[in-house]
C-alpha cells in the first residue's frame, strides 16, 4: 500500500466557525448538513452531534451525479433508519433541489409547522442553517435555492468565511456557515477520503502519494473505471499505477521518466469532476462485508 504522511488540517477561522455554529443555533428550528455523496459518512462532522444536540437535521447528498446510485440509495436507506430526513441532489445543475423545500415542510420541520398552526402562527418563517465541510457544495447549493449568486463559489475549501441570512421566496430563510472540519483527524482514513475529494488543501499534502492511494482504492472497487479511463492494468501499487497513467498519457520527462506529479494531479482533478465515472468510497457498515463492497 502506497504511504502517507499524517493528514490534518484545521486553520483558525474554523475555531471561530464552530463558536458561529453554536451562538446561532437558537436563531433556527433546524440544521441542513451537506454531505459529498462519494464518502457521506466521511464527510459527516462527527462534533455536529454534540454541537447541533436535539434539533431536527436533514442531509443532502450532493454531488450524487458523481457517486455510485446504488450506494447512495443504501446510504438513503442507512440515514433515515437513524431518523434523518435525506435527499440527494446536485447543487451544480439543480437535479433533486426541488425535493428540498418539500422535505422540510413535510418531513424536517412537520411537527413544528403543525404546533404553528394549532397555534393560528403559521405564517412565521422557517429558520435553517446549513452547514457542512470545505468544498462539499455549500455555496452552490445556497445559490440554486436562492436563484442567485449570493454565496461565492470556488472550487477549493476554506472560501466562505462569514456567515450570512439568505432569504427564499417561500418563507424560508436559511443561514450559510462557512465550512468547517474538526480539530484532529483520529481516523487518518476519513482525512485520506477527504482528501481525495479536495476538503483538504493540496498545498498540505504529498499529491503523489494521496493519488497513488486514491487508485489503490479505485483498482479494488471500480478496476473497470481505471481500465476504460486509463488503459491501464489495475494489477499492482498505487505508486505502479500512478506511473502507468503518466506513461500511458505521455507524461514523460528527459530520460523517459515518468512525471508522476503530473500524473497525480490529473487523476485527483478527474476523480473530483467526475471523469472517472459515478463512483462511491465508502458503504454503510450492514452493507460491507469484510471492508468489501456488496451488492453494488
Amino acid at each position: 500500500m502506497a504511504e502517507m504522511g499524517n493528514i490534518q488540517w484545521f486553520p483558525g477561522h474554523m475555531t471561530k466557525t464552530r463558536r458561529m455554529i453554536q451562538s446561532n443555533l437558537s436563531l433556527v428550528d433546524g440544521v441542513v448538513e451537506i454531505l459529498d455523496a462519494r464518502v457521506p459518512e466521511s464527510s459527516r462532522n462527527p462534533e455536529m452531534d454534540r454541537l447541533v444536540k436535539d434539533k431536527p437535521r436533514m442531509f443532502i447528498l450532493n454531488k450524487a451525479d458523481m457517486a455510485d446510485d446504488n450506494a447512495t440509495a443504501k446510504w438513503i436507506n442507512h440515514y433515515k433508519s437513524k431518523g434523518f430526513t435525506v435527499i440527494k441532489c446536485n447543487c451544480k445543475n439543480g437535479d433533486g433541489i426541488k425535493g428540498f423545500l418539500p422535505a422540510v415542510r413535510n418531513q424536517l420541520l412537520k411537527e413544528l409547522m403543525d404546533k404553528r398552526r394549532a397555534k393560528g402562527i403559521e405564517g412565521a418563517p422557517l429558520r435553517l442553517m446549513i452547514v457542512g465541510i470545505p468544498n462539499v457544495g455549500k455555496s452552490s447549493f445556497i445559490n440554486r435555492m436562492a436563484k442567485s449568486k449570493k454565496a461565492k463559489v470556488e472550487d477549493r475549501p476554506g472560501v466562505t468565511r462569514t456567515k450570512q441570512w439568505v432569504k427564499l421566496g417561500d418563507n424560508v430563510e436559511m443561514l450559510d456557515m462557512p465550512g468547517v472540519l474538526w480539530p484532529k483527524f483520529e481516523d487518518q482514513e476519513v482525512a485520506r477520503k477527504l482528501a481525495f475529494t479536495g476538503a483538504v488543501k493540496d498545498d498540505i499534502l504529498d499529491i503523489e502519494a494521496l493519488a497513488s492511494l486514491l487508485l489503490e482504492n479505485l483498482s479494488s472497487l471500480y478496476p473497470q473505471a481505471l481500465e476504460e479511463r486509463y488503459k491501464i492494468d489495475t494489477q499492482g501499487t498505487g505508486f505502479e499505477l500512478l506511473e502507468n497513467v503518466g506513461r500511458k498519457r505521455g507524461m514523460l520527462v528527459s530520460g523517459g521518466e515518468v512525471n508522476t506529479e503530473r500524473a497525480a494531479i490529473t487523476v485527483l482533478d478527474e476523480f473530483r469532476s467526475g471523469k472517472l465515472g459515478r463512483l462511491t468510497l465508502e458503504l454503510p457498515a450492514e452493507v460491507q462485508l469484510n471492508g468489501r463492497f456488496v451488492g453494488i
